[in-house]
């Protein structure tokens, strides 16, 4: 069996709420809207366009989303990501699109100066965001030996193509990188279905392509970090991408600390930055999303520094702790 018929054979793991879709108009304005559940986010598709056209594109991206989701989730048992964590360091079969996402995800971690790690799964383990758990500090210090985005590989063949991961206790955790990767790919697609006016948001990572009916760009709100479902300000957009990173996405308090999700690669500890929240506007939704948890890390004038060295980025939005606003511009 070669690597292609091996992929072939895996079992296809259950995807949580796979079911749940609903779909809504078109609305006064012509704007058909599909909402579905993947990546344990809403996803968010809307579109102007001949109703089958539109209609045919959302139900191919919907199915796309599914086979992303069993390809790159690091809890699903038979994912290219969870045999990848499980392999020990053996060398194991993985599907193009994988490899296509590791080698992108790879070349932001080198680009971070350190602050983004796609090897940071050993220590996200340890917490719980939900619950509230605080990592041990003992188990947070082993599990730091094991990042180290360095050790990770990618190998194409004639028959295949394999990933390893050099320390077998390291763990990839792709869910910094993943989506500005699927927003693109189901930007093309949508596109290649010949839908030319639509919105892509994957719960914040944003695509807004072409222009509205009215000949209007799109607008996206840039959250505020201290009120849920608020804004602080908006974004137009066209043919482009607007992805936020922000302290306030998960998180909780416990003896008077404040823990949010976002962690340093080199301490496995939340981030200590004077940023609440960062949005990243790029051509490439891969490239908003590869830098914007950068940027937060990096904090407000460090990371403007940075921002305006990266020619993919084409703004930055800062708001820092006192809630006040900071770009590029």
């Amino acid at each position: 069996m070669n690597v292609s018929e091996e992929i072939a054979a895996l079992p296809q793991d259950a995807i949580p709420n796979e079911d749940f879709c609903q779909t809504t108009g078109p609305s006064e304005a012509g704007l058909l809207t599909r909402q579905f559940l993947a990546f344990n986010t809403v996803i968010t598709l809307q579109a102007f366009g001949p109703d089958a056209v539109v209609l045919a594109a959302f139900e191919a991206a919907r199915a796309q989303c599914r086979v992303y989701e069993r390809l790159f989730s690091r809890t699903l048992p038979h994912s290219d990501i969870a045999r990848l964590n499980g392999a020990g360091g053996r060398p194991v079969p993985i599907r193009e699109e994988t490899a296509a996402l590791l080698e992108a995800a790879l070349s932001y971690c080198a680009a971070s100066e350190g602050l983004f790690d796609v090897t940071i799964g050993t220590a996200v383990g340890l917490w719980n965001f939900h619950e509230g758990r605080v990592a041990d500090a003992g188990r947070l210090r082993e599990a730091m030996a094991h990042v180290d985005w360095r050790g990770v590989h990618v190998k194409r063949a004639a028959d295949g193509t394999v990933a390893w991961l050099d320390d077998p206790r390291a763990a990839l955790d792709l869910g910094g990188i993943a989506k500005g990767w699927i927003a693109d790919e189901l930007t093309a697609l949508l596109v290649r279905c010949g839908v030319g006016s639509f919105v892509v948001n994957l719960g914040g990572n944003v695509v807004a392509h072409g222009l509205k009916l009215d000949g209007a760009p799109w607008k996206v709100g840039l959250q505020d970090p201290f009120e849920r479902g608020a804004v602080v300000g908006a974004v137009a957009l066209s043919d482009a991408s607007a992805v936020t990173s922000g302290t306030y996405e998960r998180g909780f308090e416990k003896d008077g600390v404040r823990y949010h999700h976002i962690l340093n690669p080199r301490t496995g500890l939340p981030v200590d930055t004077d940023a609440a929240g960062v949005t990243v506007v790029a051509r490439r939704s891969i490239d908003a999303e590869g830098f914007s948890t950068t940027l937060l890390a990096m904090g407000v004038e460090r990371g403007l520094a940075f921002a305006r060295s990266r020619p993919e980025i084409l703004n930055a939005y800062f708001v820092d702790n006192q809630k006040r606003i900071c770009s590029m511009e």
